[in-house]
């Protein structure tokens, strides 16, 4: 039995956050129904190239394991098609504009009155309060705001935005969370309830040590580029073929490395005998360590630090890392067939349950695939359904 099955969720979510975060519910066994307006409106659908077949890379992304229904949120007859599924839902995810769901009649207050037990899940830019809650949050935008990019990037780049969209998969990732627990927590009460998830939130819980760092110093933090503001050595380092990463997260590890690159004497200076020490002398030590590793290839410095139990890794490009036998052992490249794409790969999912594993039952959908099905399941009479399309409400 798949962990999460029999659980029905809503989802009124589209572009990452909020898609990411039922995918997730759906890769656990919940059954999901996507809900977009009539043709699809997830604009991640149009958000290519690249596209396999006529689907984005990026909507599949993070749809998969979901039923995709049509409805037409700007007609009375969808808001009352929504509170009849509500009903028996679980959970319902939105991630409209603040206010947007309450114009609708589709607000926490009148849908938790039609199912007490309903966990009803609000995705925004900045949260439903607070001086910016009617304002639009985009990733980018939150990555700015957030201070994510203040620390990202090095002096001489100057603020630089993280490589994915994180303050997006942060809010799934922190949606998931908050939705589970309070599944957990309806255990106990037999309620449901409201959850204000937002990406500015979600953003700065991500700052995490480096946050603690300005609370408690005081001190604005530097952009290090690609070293650590409290460890040292732990950055990349240049080998005469490429670049990779050394981490030496203590001091015992700092003298393995010393022994390593043959300057052993360097475990023993004052300067650089402590992290605290090491810190204060970051450019002269560094300086010292990449004269060395400039004199052997990357893969021969990964044989000696791995022997020597120092944590390293190669810089991986995309096609190395999907090639990496160890990756293709967890998984995380899987095949899925997909109606209209033919044969698709997508990113496996890090969630490995020993009894209940995640399994992947359905491709993402394409717009309205199981509309009919969906309505048919609630007790929606065929010709109601058809007279539904004919006036555009599904």
């Amino acid at each position: 039995m798949r962990a999460l099955e029999g659980l029905k969720v809503i989802d009124l979510t589209r572009v990452l956050a909020g898609p990411y975060c039922t995918m997730i519910l759906g890769d656990l066994g919940a059954d999901v129904i996507k809900i977009e307006g009539p043709g699809g409106t997830d604009e991640t659908r149009e958000w290519g190239p690249p596209f396999a077949g006529d689907q984005s890379a990026y909507y599949l992304t993070a749809n998969r394991n979901k039923r995709a229904m049509t409805l037409n949120l700007k007609k009375p007859e969808a808001w009352e098609i929504v509170r009849t599924m509500v009903k028996t839902a679980d959970v319902i995810i939105q991630n409209f504009k603040t206010g947007t769901m309450e114009k609708w009649g589709l607000g926490y207050d009148v849908l938790q009155a039609l199912n007490p037990r309903l966990v009803y899940c609000s995705i925004s830019g900045f949260g439903q309060d607070g001086p910016y809650k009617d304002l639009p949050g985009y990733d980018y935008i939150v990555q700015a705001m957030g201070g994510m990019m203040s620390i990202t990037g090095s002096e001489e780049t100057g603020p630089m935005k993280v490589g994915v969209a994180i303050a997006d998969l942060a809010t799934g990732l922190y949606c998931t969370i908050a939705i589970l627990a309070a599944l957990q927590e309806r255990e106990r009460s037999g309620q449901g309830q409201h959850i204000d998830i937002s990406l500015l939130d979600s953003q700065i819980s991500l700052l995490a040590n480096v946050a603690s760092n300005y609370l408690i110093s005081g001190q604005i933090p530097k952009r290090y580029g690609n070293q650590h503001p409290n460890i040292v050595p732990y950055q990349t380092f240049q080998a005469c073929d490429g670049e990779m990463v050394v981490a030496v997260g203590n001091d015992r590890q700092f003298q393995k490395l010393c022994q390593v690159i043959g300057k052993p004497e360097l475990a023993e200076a004052p300067d650089f005998v402590t992290n605290s020490a090491r810190l204060s002398n970051r450019e002269q030590l560094i300086e010292l360590i990449q004269a060395e590793f400039g004199r052997k290839t990357c893969k021969e410095w990964q044989q000696v630090l791995n022997e020597a139990g120092i944590p390293n890794g190669p810089i991986h490009n995309m096609e190395q890392l999907f090639n990496d036998p160890h990756v293709a052992a967890r998984e995380m490249k899987v095949e899925v067939t997909h109606p209209t794409a033919g044969q698709i790969p997508l990113v496996g999912s890090p969630i490995k349950l020993s009894r209940s594993p995640v399994e992947i039952r359905r491709h993402p959908p394409v717009p309205g695939e199981h509309t009919k099905e969906i309505l048919m399941e609630y007790g929606f009479r065929i010709e109601q359904i058809d007279d539904w399309a004919a006036r555009n409400i599904i």
